[in-house]
């Protein structure tokens, strides 16, 4: 039986990650001897100047911003190799303890990279001695049952350090609980604050399409029923029957779009994939829809996603100058990626009153809105909405 390719792919991620594992601790031991050289070193200049404030002061500034240099390059590691990627608003004298702790746990995991070089040595040894003829098989089975135990020990041993170095850097590095509650608390009432400001933003601009729009029509239509009315020729009056009939047609026309505007019914019926076609059907300017998802998104996805869509290719109509806009609509790592790009002047202002009101549509799901419009276009947007 094969193997399939699948378990070849398994098996060299799972390779990649025990060499970056090694590799981590590896460079973790080093680290911990540069830390500890450096805190010895801070307390022999610390020694002499702690009997006078002034002098204390400025060194021990020095020492904490030296050590914040010294745990930067930590955090670099962790995130490199241990995959924990850390925050960076720490104190400098969060960054003297973290350092304090630090150089023991890199110590420990040198100690087990020892053992595992030991055993590793020992092992080539047995082998060298069993191909040889120097051992028994017997014996050699000993041996080789004493590697198996110590190589997982070891595997164990190194887990154990890295998952300890991770929860070190957590612990100094990242914000506590209460930091991110408070955080959490500060995103949703600025999230709060968006969508109310959004949902403001979008009642305004249905009642100037209401006014500039449908209203403008339904003036027109009723003047001239009321000139049909008057008029004494018969021709006349059927010209003008005829022309508010053709008025009364756009007014329903004009109706439709706002309704559509305020929210397609195709999104509950038919589904993202049919409303984003008809987004591309009145566009004005050629749009191509890539839909890769294989289920619907949830109904505050789909939405969010169709507005994007839409609010990006009507910019891109209107005041980008585009001949063609590409729509992307896929899945990523357990979010749902909407992705549109124009080939427009660019210059597209984020702050602008359309796009930050998506951003704060996307924010209010949890999402990420990213828009790249250099002068000259292109411009690309891109809006990451999770699903997990």
């Amino acid at each position: 039986m094969g193997v399939g390719p699948g378990f070849v792919t398994t098996g060299v991620r799972l390779l990649g990650r025990a060499v970056r594992l090694v590799v981590g601790v590896l460079l973790g031991t080093v680290t911990a001897v540069v830390d500890l050289t450096y805190l010895l070193w801070s307390g022999l200049i610390l020694v002499p100047v702690w009997p006078h404030p002034g002098a204390r002061r400025s060194a021990i500034r020095e020492i904490q911003s030296g050590a914040r240099h010294l745990a930067e390059v930590e955090r670099w590691r962790l995130a490199a190799f241990l995959g924990s990627t850390n925050a960076a608003d720490y104190t400098g004298r969060r960054a003297v303890e973290y350092l304090c702790l630090r150089w023991a746990v890199g110590l420990f995991g040198g100690g087990v990279l020892l053992i595992f070089a030991y055993g590793a040595l020992s092992g080539l040894v047995w082998l060298g001695e069993w191909v040889a003829g120097q051992s028994g098989p017997l014996l050699f089975a000993g041996q080789l049952l004493l590697g198996l135990i110590g190589l997982f020990l070891v595997t164990q041993g190194l887990l154990g350090m890295a998952a300890l170095d991770r929860r070190l850097g957590r612990h100094f590095f990242g914000p506590s609980d209460r930091e991110l509650l408070e955080r959490r608390i500060t995103e949703l009432a600025v999230s709060r604050a968006g969508i109310v400001e959004a949902v403001d933003a979008e009642r305004r601009r249905i009642e100037r399409d209401l006014h500039d729009g449908l209203q403008q029509r339904l003036v027109a239509l009723g003047m001239l029923l009321g000139r049909a009315r008057r008029s004494a020729d018969p021709e006349r009056a059927g010209e003008l029957l005829r022309q508010a009939h053709e008025e009364s047609r756009s007014a329903l026309d004009d109706l439709r779009d706002v309704a559509w505007r305020v929210y397609p019914t195709a999104l509950d019926n038919l589904g993202l994939d049919e409303a984003l076609a008809r987004v591309a059907d009145r566009a004005g300017v050629p749009v191509t829809v890539n839909y890769r998802l294989v289920e619907q998104p949830p109904a505050g996805v789909r939405t969010a996603a169709y507005f994007v869509v839409s609010e990006a290719v009507t910019n891109a109509a209107k005041h980008a100058r585009a001949g063609r806009v590409v729509v992307d609509v896929g899945s990523g790592q357990n979010a749902v990626v909407v992705s549109i790009e124009d080939d427009g002047i660019g210059g597209a202002d984020p702050t602008g009153s359309g796009l930050a009101g998506l951003a704060r549509r996307v924010a209010a799901l949890d999402g990420t809105l990213r828009i790249d419009s250099p002068a000259g276009g292109p411009t690309t947007i891109v809006a990451e909405f999770p699903c997990g």
